[in-house]
């Protein structure tokens, strides 16, 4: 029976009651040695759900999913850790799955594939979307956050940094990662179960997060404000959507263009809106 290293999972919440029971049970179902919940003092019943897997609960009054990250990663006592949002579902051995995925591309950080775990018309755009510009196995330049598993020494030089990037934090601590160490991260060839929303009205409300992001990246890197407008209105609006009609993913090339247009108009509200 093949042994794999000690990994503590981090799962940050705020008013996910109804997703963290099917997240956390899914969790149950692979091999880990820590359990730890960052909740981001929720005032549904997301805490008394998790209570029911976990006494290892951290209540965070920080207002943002960046600084609950760190605190998770500061509370792990093992040297990998996985970083699963409530929004994952894992299927039986994803965990080991990922972990030789690490081990395979000898990586710092792996990053999952992804696949819808709705069947709505927006959530197979979604899934069509991650098929064109994510689920790609190898060394990446950008990936996200989670769900993933990371060895712990790299916080050693690069912390989640909720100075400027409060809401999000998952662009700055990738490209800070990619700019100042030579720590190695990419995508691997597991897949895992990601649930949103069927409705159009909350992915709208997510790609707005998403701009909002975008905006606090661009406040502490002004520089990178012609990339970003690459990214949402070049790439997101025009390349993405040609190369889903190509692959005849016709629902994808909808929610690209979507996304990427709400996301500029995020972008745009975070310079009225910042405080």
């Amino acid at each position: 029976m093949k042994t794999y290293p000690k990994l503590s999972v981090v799962v940050c919440t705020k008013n996910e009651e109804n997703r963290i029971n099917q997240c956390l049970s899914s969790i149950l179902e692979n091999d880990f040695d820590e359990l730890i919940i960052v909740d981001g003092n929720s005032i549904d019943k997301t805490v008394e759900i998790a209570k029911n897997f976990t006494n290892n609960i951290i209540i965070s009054n920080s207002g943002g999913i960046t600084a609950d990250r760190q605190k998770g990663i500061n509370a792990a006592k093992n040297e990998y850790i996985a970083m699963i949002d409530s929004d994952h579902y894992l299927e039986k051995h994803s965990l080991n799955k990922l972990m030789d995925d690490l081990i395979k591309f000898n990586f710092d950080i792996v990053q999952s594939q992804l696949k819808s775990f709705g069947d709505g018309f927006w959530n197979i755009a979604e899934e069509e979307t991650w098929d064109i510009a994510h689920n790609c196995s190898g060394l990446k330049k950008m990936i996200g956050t989670a769900p993933a598993i990371y060895k712990k020494k790299i916080f050693l030089d690069i912390q989640f940094d909720d100075t400027v990037t409060k809401k999000i934090d998952d662009t700055d601590f990738i490209y800070r990662l990619y700019s100042n160490t030579k720590y190695k991260f990419g995508i691997g060839k597991t897949k895992i179960f990601q649930f949103h929303s069927p409705l159009l009205k909350d992915y709208i409300n997510k790609f707005i997060w998403y701009g909002y992001g975008d905006g606090e990246f661009v406040h502490k890197y002004p520089y990178k404000f012609a990339s970003i407008l690459y990214h949402q209105l070049i790439r997101y609006v025009l390349i993405y959507p040609l190369k889903a009609i190509y692959y005849y993913k016709f629902k994808g090339a909808l929610f690209f263009i979507l996304q990427g247009l709400i996301r500029f108009y995020g972008l745009i509200r975070y310079f009225f809106i910042k405080k």
